[in-house]
């Protein structure tokens, strides 16, 4: 069995931002020589996640709506994490919901996703460097 592993480093210029790192992934499959076995994608930050979705910015927008209705950035007083000084008490919040990895399958040197299945980077407290893991291993 091989591994192959790389990481990928995201700045994002706002706050919350949705990246389709589909395209991305499956370069690093290729390059790992892995033709049967899985990718483990995740964000190493607790403000970012990763997840599979469809790439429709209709369904992109909804999600922001939807997590800023659930865990809304402003007032940052509503937030107990916030009195150390911080202000992104939401941004854990909504990396809690949307999750921290993605395992794909890879068959025949490929992702094995279904229809209209992407994988994504979602920040939730952007502006500075962040990095995602991309581990493959197989045979």
């Amino acid at each position: 069995m091989k591994s192959y592993t790389e990481y990928l480093t995201f700045n994002t210029p706002h706050r919350r931002d949705y990246i389709n790192i589909t395209d991305t992934v499956e370069e690093i499959v290729r390059k790992s020589g892995v033709k049967e076995g899985l990718v483990l994608v995740n964000a190493m930050h607790i403000t970012a996640s990763v997840y599979i979705n469809d790439d429709e910015s209709g369904l992109i927008q909804d999600y922001d709506d939807w997590l800023e209705q659930l865990a809304p950035h402003e007032p940052i007083s509503r937030y107990r994490h916030n009195r150390t000084g911080e202000d992104n008490g939401d941004a854990h919040l909504k990396r809690q919901i949307m999750g921290r990895e993605v395992v794909v399958a890879i068959t025949n040197g490929r992702l094995d996703l279904g229809p209209w299945e992407q994988i994504f980077y979602g920040e939730f407290d952007g502006r500075r460097p962040k990095r995602v893991l991309v581990k493959v291993i197989g045979e």
